[in-house]
């Protein structure tokens, strides 16, 4: 069977790398941009991945690739994103006038202005047909609005997450992660409120990233709570440090000491770690 070619495109806001037919395109550079065909409508997409020959790739689940963007097409583009904050203003006022429980974040036109899209929250669902219709008398193209979950909703406001960075999911994640409670249960984080939750009010999608070194470490590492031997005498565990392999041992008369895990003997072997996930919060998808 005859390889086809396929390349890794980024369409503005949407969080994951989508992929596109690129026979025909193969010269395709990353950063470049290309106008495709969704179901949604022709969208301008960046290639972040340059294309690359597959012996079967699912053909049905390829977008395919228009044409190359023209410097009209990005700068029509750049245009029509400078309209986008008045628009939601509108917008925000029609959602007013109707008494709608909903919150609107972002207004998006397509590179042509022929589509534009309103993306809000809302604590269930919102009938909004009526404003759809004003919308349409507004603004001189095809008007959506979609609902989006917690965690879209923080990727698109953006902030600062527990660590201090910039989130994750608007800097770099192409994809959410699927974090669960049980991962920050196997990384001995509190489960407290908000304690292993982002801004989105989900786990951490960090959790997912160190979740293998933890893995690893199961069976290894003794946990919190066991009872140990070391060199100055039996204590309990009461905190460690997985990633550094160290743990705080305290002993019967009240002092503490951190030993490494190599330097430690258990007494008895652990009880089993259960597998079941107590929670899982995969993303959100717009609705």
């Amino acid at each position: 069977m005859t390889a086809r070619w396929v390349v890794g495109l980024r369409i503005r806001r949407l969080p994951q790398t989508i992929y596109g037919d690129a026979t025909g395109y193969e010269n395709l550079r990353v950063n470049e941009y290309v106008i495709v065909d969704t179901e949604k409508c022709h969208q301008a997409a960046r290639v972040i991945l340059a294309p690359e020959p597959m012996a079967n790739p699912p053909t049905d689940a390829l977008c395919p690739i228009l044409r190359r963007a023209t410097p009209f097409d990005l700068s029509q583009w750049q245009q029509l994103r400078l309209q986008e904050a008045d628009a939601l203003a509108l917008c925000r006022a029609q959602v007013e006038k109707h008494g709608l429980p909903m919150r609107l974040l972002t207004a998006e036109y397509n590179f042509d202005g022929s589509h534009l899209t309103f993306y809000f929250v809302a604590e269930g669902r919102v009938d909004f047909r009526a404003l759809v219709k004003d919308l349409a008398v507004l603004f001189p193209a095809r008007v959506e609005l979609w609902q989006i979950g917690p965690r879209d909703r923080a990727r698109l406001i953006g902030g600062l997450s527990p660590c201090g960075g910039e989130l994750c999911c608007g800097k770099f994640l192409a994809d959410f992660p699927k974090a669960t409670i049980k991962m920050a249960k196997d990384q001995d984080m509190p489960l407290g409120p908000n304690a292993a939750t982002g801004i989105c009010g989900r786990p951490l999608c960090c959790l997912a990233f160190e979740q293998p070194l933890y893995q690893q470490a199961r069976g290894r590492i003794p946990r919190v709570g066991e009872t140990v031997l070391t060199e100055h005498g039996e204590g309990r565990i009461i905190a460690r440090n997985v990633l550094k392999e160290n743990l705080v041992v305290q002993f019967e008369d009240g002092t503490n000491m951190t030993v490494l895990a190599a330097q430690v003997k258990r007494v008895k072997p652990p009880a089993p770690e259960s597998d079941n996930d107590e929670a899982d919060y995969p993303s959100s998808n717009a609705t």
